[in-house]
């Protein structure tokens, strides 16, 4: 370097490349999505509710290092925004590099963008698809250990770097102190700006050498593991959303809902007594939102034959023809006044019903056997009633359930149509199972009180019963009496299913005199055994 300058003019050119190094230091991110304000407040009130969040944060954090909480922070703005936007790999903190080339694996592959139709938006689907990365999170981290080790001592080389340069800005404040009047400094002062010159040369060395140690690449195996982890991803939150819409819960019901009502509420859906009947719960919701279609009220239905009326819509043909010809006319009118012209007779499916549905499901030990397919009886029962819940609230009438057993086991779930039917409640109705015998007694009576007391309170007439069940039992002559008054005065229907059991729908089963309707379902796994219920209530 030769011989050490003293005059201050110098000193100062020989530093100003550190000079300018110490006071221009760029900023550099810890995330790597982009965020605005609340995307942030987003993700902080996700992650203070959310417990599963909390625990992943803490175990990656032990295991690797505090920069995984910006991973995961990344992870879920990258699901939750519509578009994300990735920051340059140059404008990030160095530390941060590796959670860059993961979230930038993520984001980029088209499984992610798959992930995104699903989560864009929806701050609990952004955190489920977190969760359900975690595994995958964990391999990238792992493949990527030695990338970060790099990257740690090259951040720290940097800030040695940006440090030394300082070193040589203070340095020379103090020879400027104690220069003379022409610029001249001190020995000591020169010498001491001379090394802190040589130490930042040798710090910037050691930096770049680090810096060029880290590969721009992703480490080996990470492309895939993104892509996998988010098909994973896709995967249970497409799975979730199909349980919920099963089960009746609507995504604007999910909205308002808090995460970690949400979260619970999936949970008991996944793992309560007939989580493994989602599926045919939710045909059976839309095969009877599909008979609800073809319902018309006052169509004139199947063409039957031909009848008399005065009903000029349904005019055959000759006697259209009649009205062609003068001297017919006056035929034509007497006949129309007397309602005897030929018209075609028809048959429609009409809804008649005014009062409540009302469904009576047999909760005896019998029901839990399972038919073709492993469907139990039960479930297919517990299927066909929660379908009639959704056609009561269509119709703007009041549901009851009524599970039943022996005479002493019998449980009411009321429904009013005035108010939205809680989910917590649904699935109390779904999930409670009585066992014991079989009494039709006690459950009809109950139904006919509820008629009756809906008769009483709002002039309603005309409700439906439908009594689901696979076992035959007695009725006392005594009681029949009261039930035939009943029915007579409150003009209800009765519908009967005779469930995996054909024998109780035969025609001199009790259950037969009980119903208007009944019919048997021998195949459990066919929905549309029991569609033409949903045309006609």
């Amino acid at each position: 370097m030769g011989e050490t300058p003293r005059k201050l003019d110098e000193l100062a050119s020989r530093a100003g490349k550190w000079l300018s190094l110490s006071a221009a230091t760029p900023q550099r991110h810890t995330a790597a999505v982009v965020a605005d304000r609340f995307d942030r407040i987003t993700w902080r009130d996700t992650y203070e509710q959310s417990a599963g969040l909390r625990d992943l944060a803490e175990e990656l954090n032990n295991r690797y290092d505090h920069t995984t909480t910006d991973l995961l922070t990344d992870a879920f703005v990258a699901a939750y925004k519509v578009s994300p936007r990735l920051r340059e790999r140059a404008e990030m903190d160095l530390s941060r590099l590796v959670n860059h080339q993961v979230i930038t694996s993520l984001v980029e592959s088209v499984e992610f963008a798959e992930l995104r139709r699903e989560t864009a938006g929806d701050p609990y689907a952004a955190a489920m698809a977190v969760l359900a990365q975690a595994a995958a999170l964990r391999r990238m981290l792992e493949r990527s250990r030695d990338d970060q080790e790099g990257a740690e001592r090259a951040k720290k080389a940097r800030q040695a770097a940006v440090d030394a340069a300082t070193a040589v800005s203070v340095a020379l404040g103090r020879a400027a102190d104690g220069a003379d009047e022409d610029g001249t400094v001190p020995t000591p002062a020169a010498d001491a700006v001379q090394q802190a010159i040589e130490a930042a040369e040798s710090a910037e060395a050691a930096a770049r050498e680090a810096a060029q140690a880290l590969g721009t690449a992703a480490a080996p195996g990470i492309g895939a593991a993104a892509r996998n982890a988010a098909a994973k991803a896709a995967e249970a939150v497409r799975e979730e959303a199909a349980l919920m819409r099963a089960w009746g819960v609507g995504a604007g019901e999910l909205e308002r809902m808090p995460f970690d009502q949400r979260a619970r509420l999936a949970e008991r859906l996944r793992t309560g007594r007939l989580a493994q009947w989602a599926e045919l719960i939710g045909r059976f919701r839309q095969m009877a939102s599909g008979e609800r279609a073809r319902k018309v009220e006052n169509a004139t239905g199947e063409l039957v034959g031909v009848t008399l009326g005065d009903d000029l819509s349904r005019l055959i043909p000759s006697e259209l023809a009649n009205l062609g010809l003068p001297e017919l006319r006056a035929v034509f009118a007497a006949r129309y006044a007397a309602g005897e012209l030929m018209l075609y007779d028809s048959q429609g499916e009409q809804s008649t019903g005014q009062g409540a549905i009302i469904a009576c499901v047999d909760t005896s030990h019998s029901m839990y056997e399972a038919g073709p397919g492993g469907v139990t009886r039960e479930a297919w029962a517990k299927a066909c009633a929660l379908a009639l819940l959704d056609q009561a609230r269509h119709a703007g009438r009041d549901f009851v359930g009524i599970l039943f057993s022996a005479a002493d086991k019998l449980q009411v779930f009321r429904f009013p149509a005035g108010r939205p039917a809680d989910i917590a409640q649904v699935l109390d109705f779904a999930e409670t199972f009585l066992g014991g015998g079989t009494s039709y007694q006690r459950p009809l009576t109950a139904a006919g009180e509820l008629l009756a007391e809906e008769f009483n309170d709002a002039a309603r007439t005309r409700g439906d019963i439908v009594m689901i069940t696979d076992d035959d039992c007695g009725v006392t002559e005594e009681w029949m009496r009261g039930w035939n008054d009943v029915k007579h005065l409150l003009g209800f229907r009765v519908f009967g299913v005779a469930v995996g059991a054909p024998r109780v729908a035969e025609a001199d089963s009790v259950l037969d005199a009980l119903c208007d309707n009944l019919r048997s379902v021998e195949d459990l796994t066919d929905v549309h055994a029991a569609a033409d219920l949903f045309r006609v209530i």
